[in-house]
């Protein structure tokens, strides 16, 4: 018995799968290091974040092959015929084909996503009524999560549903609720003050920044409304920053919003 034992630890069929299995770790691990130095390399912000889906995608793409590399030499190991078994997977993949049409769909969605540059991570992203920063992309699969911290999981095949909001430099109106008796000249002074203020502020776009003046007016207040252009993805933060600017200004003013 413990001669038999010692005879199968010393033979290929024990040793040999377990390096495969490691050869097949290692492997894995040097390409998808040598893919991450793709993304450190990339020369502006877009670079980094298109190379980091790329990663991501060519990630996946590499542990399946390796993983079907890695029984096809296993198989090999113990005796197995795999002329035929790769000729097997043809027919194989013609039946899951069938069976999981949707899967594929999703995995060549996720490859056009790429290609075509519909989205990467890192961009602001509206799918359906969901609006939300794309944290994890894979295979079948994208991620994204909302400024409140929910995640919406959506498969690739539906693309033609999500809207990319970080093609252009967003711009935000934000709506003042003032008292109605306040004096507009004043109130349009303290709002222009704002405007210039929230100009210096980092991922602002001077340009873009302007008192609109009075949106509408309710019997308890006058809305007055000033427009700030911004970096994507840094909307919610600035909206915040400015109007607590705003709250500073009124109270320092003796302005009332209402």
């Amino acid at each position: 018995m413990k001669e038999q034992i010692i005879e199968f630890l010393s033979s290929p069929h024990f040793y040999g799968p377990l390096i495969v299995i490691i050869m097949a770790m290692v492997t894995y691990k040097a390409i998808s290091a040598i893919l991450k130095k793709a993304v450190i390399r990339g020369k502006t912000e877009l670079d980094i974040k298109r190379y980091r889906t790329i990663v991501l995608l060519l990630n996946n793409i590499i542990k399946y092959v390796i993983i079907i590399l890695s029984i096809i030499f296993i198989s090999q190991i113990y005796g197995a015929d795999t002329t035929s078994f790769i000729a097997g997977l043809g027919i194989i993949g013609i039946v899951v084909g069938l069976a999981l049409q949707d899967t594929l769909r999703d995995i060549i969605g996720g490859i056009n996503i790429v290609v075509e540059n519909y989205y990467i991570l890192g961009d602001l992203v509206q799918f359906n009524n969901f609006e939300g920063t794309v944290i994890e992309f894979g295979l079948r699969s994208t991620k994204i999560k909302s400024e409140t911290g929910e995640v919406l999981v959506f498969a690739n095949r539906s693309v033609d549903r999500v809207i990319n909001r970080s093609q252009k430099q967003p711009i935000i109106n934000i709506e003042v609720p003032t008292a109605p008796d306040s004096d507009v000249k004043r109130v349009r002074k303290v709002l222009e003050s704002v405007v210039e203020s929230t100009k210096q502020l980092k991922n602002v776009n001077p340009e873009g920044c302007q008192y609109v003046g009075i949106e509408r007016i309710e019997p308890l207040r006058v809305v007055y409304v000033i427009r700030i252009k911004c970096k994507q993805g840094c909307q919610f933060e600035l909206r915040r920053a400015v109007l607590e600017m705003i709250k500073e200004a009124y109270g320092k003013a003796e302005l009332r919003l209402s």
